[in-house]
């Protein structure tokens, strides 16, 4: 007799089916497992072993043999523990064969019998609900599965209560759905004094969900106000919510199965490597920028990060995806996020301070932000920089506005994208493309004729002109404009990273007043 049940294998987050089949045969006694299993699924043998006698049962003195299908799928992983084990007990007689097959099944067995949690158990449950089958998993993840809907789920705390739900002396029940917690530290805009202009920028890359680079000396406060863009974006949406708690399930980082409905925040320190930020590694585990997607990804000190790190974020930036290609497959994760990064002018961070500056000044600056390539630089919406704040005059400095009020007009402009979008679109400026992106924040005459102009005397390549357009979108929309007019372009043009002469400097001067203004 060949006993058969459900298990999954993952390709980024994509579920693969596997069967796990187990035959008792005679001969000597032996316990082998096949179908190209790796160093973890390999030692499962022992634990299940260890796991059975803990709860009084005995392998039988027969020649066992496991096998993983389809056999040319690499298996990698501890969560192949459970399935080994009931698919024994199912070919032992223990469990019953009939309702076994309408379960998948994934969890990492201790040498007490106990469940503990495994990564995938959110995207294993959504393959279920697809082929109509319930769920086993471990008993903490029993509320990640939930979320997947309607399906059966079955979440014991360890294999003894598994096999006497199916024998009737104990009952299982269905585990409730949980979000997780937003018990994180609640960081207010009214904390940063002064920096008008950083905080207009602030607004406005949360508003259309615009990248950002600002660049100050030390202290200027440029990582305090990055770590404060996550109070004024809107939570996430319940599909967004799943896809983001699906990329944090594959990579384990979904903490007691409770569904993350805050938006990511992700700021690797810059020793972070390429397969760190992109993904990769021996299981091409999802990387920081795919941990951050639907969210903020904030890369402080960003010169300071490798050269092919940077680069390897381009691509991502651009399509909204990452591939990882490897010898033995391909691997593609969701990697949409919103680049907020920050910099010092120069390796010293002094280069405009003629007291504070080293003797290379200024030809430090430059071959400092030669580090970044202009690919990179043309692919962020909004530069600014963050000068110095004078510590003695920030006692006597007015209240700052508050999150909740700039909260507010980000919530406003983005429901106005909403609206605009009708379900059938983007949810933000900075993913218009295409004629919609023409139809929705094509300027009027005079702003068209300075965009025209900048485009010709600024040698604007065809994506920075596009993103400029998404910026003006935005600006309109926060000023809850219906169309975009010349001053909507002007400050758009002012947040450019180019050489402003001519028509660029006059777009700084239509719009230096409004954004000192404004802030």
């Amino acid at each position: 007799m060949v006993a058969r049940v459900h298990t999954v294998a993952f390709s980024g987050i994509e579920v693969l089916d596997v069967q796990v089949q187990v035959s008792l045969t005679g001969g000597l006694p032996a316990f082998t497992i096949v179908g190209l299993p790796d160093k973890a699924v390999a030692e499962s043998r022992e634990r299940v072993r260890a796991a059975l006698t803990a709860i009084g049962l005995a392998l039988p003195p027969k020649r066992i043999i496991v096998n993983l299908a389809p056999a040319d799928l690499q298996k990698e992983g501890s969560h192949y523990d459970l399935p080994v084990a009931c698919g024994l007990l199912t070919a032992m007689g223990v469990l019953p064969v009939e309702e076994m097959d309408g379960f998948v099944i994934l969890g990492e067995l201790g040498l007490d019998g106990s469940l503990a949690s495994v990564a995938g158990v959110l995207p294993a449950a959504l393959s279920a609900v697809r082929a109509e089958k319930g769920l086993i998993c471990p008993g903490p993840q029993g509320g990640e599965a939930a979320w997947a809907g309607d399906v059966s789920v079955l979440a014991p705390g360890g294999l003894l209560e598994l096999i006497n739900h199916f024998k009737g002396s104990q009952t299982l029940g269905r585990p409730r759905p949980e979000a997780r917690a937003d018990d994180g530290p609640k960081l207010d805009l009214a904390d940063v004094k002064g920096q008008e202009s950083a905080r207009r920028a602030l607004e406005i890359a949360a508003a259309g969900g615009h990248n950002l680079l600002m660049t100050g000396p030390p202290g200027a406060g440029k990582s305090m106000l990055a770590a404060r863009l996550p109070g004024l974006l809107p939570p996430l949406a319940p599909d967004e919510a799943l896809e983001v708690s699906m990329i944090h399930s594959v990579a384990g980082h979904l903490s007691e199965g409770r569904l993350i409905t805050r938006r990511p925040f992700r700021d690797p320190h810059h020793s972070a490597s390429m397969p760190a930020l992109v993904g990769g590694g021996l299981r091409a585990r999802p990387g920081e920028i795919s941990l951050a997607h639907n969210g903020v990804l904030f890369l402080d000190e960003l010169p300071e990060f490798s050269r092919p790190a940077l680069e390897a974020l381009r691509q991502p930036l651009e399509t909204g995806r990452v591939s990882i290609a490897r010898a033995n497959g391909h691997v593609t994760y969701p990697a949409r996020v919103q680049l907020v990064a920050a910099m010092n002018p120069c390796k010293c961070g002094y280069l405009d301070d003629p007291a504070l500056a080293c003797n290379k000044a200024p030809g430090c600056g430059q071959e400092y932000r030669n580090r970044l390539s202009g690919p990179l630089l043309d692919r962020i919406d909004l530069h600014v920089t963050v000068p110095p704040v004078d510590p003695f005059a920030m006692g006597g400095a007015k209240p700052a506005e508050p999150t909740a009020s700039v909260a507010a007009r980000v919530r406003a402009a983005r429901e106005a994208q909403m609206e605009r979008a009708n379900g059938k679109g983007t949810r933000v400026n900075a993913l218009l493309a295409g004629e919609a992106l023409e139809r929705i924040a094509g300027p009027d005459g005079p702003g068209r004729d300075l965009m025209a102009e900048a485009a010709e005397r600024l040698r604007l390549s065809a994506r920075a002109y596009h993103r400029l357009l998404r910026v003006a979108r935005t600006l309109a929309d926060l000023d809850g404009r219906d169309g975009v007019g010349r001053v909507h372009v002007a400050e758009a043009l002012s947040y450019r990273q180019i050489n402003l002469a001519g028509a660029g400097s006059t777009a700084v001067e239509e719009t230096g007043g409004r954004r000192r203004g404004r802030g």
